[in-house]
């Protein structure tokens, strides 16, 4: 994982403009502007439209939106072995079925870690795609979304969640 920021693109979704970034291993960033976490500006080149990258992440938001399936680009999420832990277990989260805190950190084996589970995936940096938007709190209640509890609410009614 290479976590260094090669290339950038401008998307726009129904939810805000997003900045999605790749590094030479695949894309390391997806954030929504003004989102918990964004680094800011990206001291890296804007991509003219013919990076297969950020292409792939750009058709994945449009068909996640639109309701499609679609395949995720190589993800290379910048993290520690913990935090990268958690974000793979947030992929393997159904649309439609969000999961608790205290339930990720069991099916991680680590149910002593619930706290340190909430604050990695509050760190996910690549927003919808690694869909931290799917847990919620133990009574089913919307907490912390680093790109805003009305974003978060939107994006699980997309997926048919009622919150």
């Amino acid at each position: 994982m290479s976590h260094h920021h090669i290339l950038q693109r401008r998307i726009a979704t129904p939810l805000g403009p997003l900045t999605a970034a790749r590094s030479a291993a695949g894309l390391s960033g997806l954030w929504f502007d003004g989102q918990k976490h964004h680094p800011g500006p990206l001291d890296v080149p804007e991509d003219d439209g013919s990076d297969a990258v950020l292409s792939a992440a750009a058709a994945a938001l449009a068909a996640h939106f639109s309701g499609g399936r679609y395949e995720l680009p190589p993800l290379d999420p910048a993290g520690t072995a913990f935090q990268r832990e958690v974000w793979r277990a947030l992929l393997e989260i159904p649309a439609g079925t969000p999961d608790t805190y205290g339930h990720l950190a069991e099916r991680l084996g680590r149910a002593q870690a619930a706290r340190a589970l909430g604050a990695a995936v509050g760190r996910n940096p690549i927003s919808i795609l690694i869909p931290c938007h799917r847990v919620v709190g133990a009574d089913g209640s919307l907490t912390g979304y680093a790109g805003g509890l009305e974003r978060k609410k939107a994006l699980l009614s997309l997926e048919g969640v009622s919150a």
